[in-house]
């Protein structure tokens, strides 16, 4: 005998249009907003650390925006448990998220962070190259790949990945002192 449940079959279907919907339909789409673009080139040209700090605090915002209220939980969770040290809950929470919205470069970025976390320069600088895959202006990643090649004693990549995060974001006495420490190494002496 063969016992059909009509009302789980609409259940079902219910439950798949709700999570579909929570899913980002287009999460790349934040990357290329006008105003991401307008933020970027404001902060390209930013006349001092504090109006640099508020444009880069309105351009890390609007990049961490998925489209998704799922997916923006889950990169809440994975961030929360970096503050707090907790590494393997964080990298469970990133890795969900990457896996559910691939397109969604801050959650890589954020995934990257958990691995360099772990000192795990590999999968770390991986997630960056799929960062700046997506959002190929992301300062946060250039620097990020700057302090993997930095520690992996690669003094030309690193020089050259913070010169390009700090020609996105000027103002960051962290990036100029790097540039400063490795320029002898990168560019060798000038005459």
């Amino acid at each position: 005998m063969r016992i059909t449940y009509p009302k789980f079959k609409s259940t079902v279907a219910a439950l798949a249009a709700i999570v579909m919907i929570s899913l980002p339909v287009s999460v790349s789409a934040q990357v290329g907003s006008d105003r991401s673009a307008e933020l970027l080139a404001d902060l390209a040209e930013a006349e001092d650390r504090v109006a640099a700090g508020k444009l880069e605090r309105e351009l890390r915002l609007e990049w961490s925006k998925s489209g998704s209220p799922a997916m923006d939980l889950l990169l809440k969770r994975g961030r929360d448990a970096l503050e707090v040290n907790d590494t393997g809950a964080a990298l469970e929470h990133l890795r969900a998220l990457t896996d559910h919205a691939p397109d969604f470069a801050e959650g890589w970025l954020a995934l990257a962070t958990a691995y360099y976390a772990e000192e795990m320069f590999g999968p770390a600088a991986h997630a960056l190259e799929r960062t700046l895959a997506l959002n190929p202006d992301h300062f946060g990643a250039l620097q990020g790949l700057g302090a993997i090649y930095d520690s992996l004693e690669k003094p030309q990549l690193a020089y050259d990945a913070y010169a390009a995060a700090a020609r996105l974001r000027p103002h960051d006495e962290d990036l100029d002192a790097a540039l400063t420490r490795l320029e002898r190494e990168a560019t060798g002496w000038k005459l």
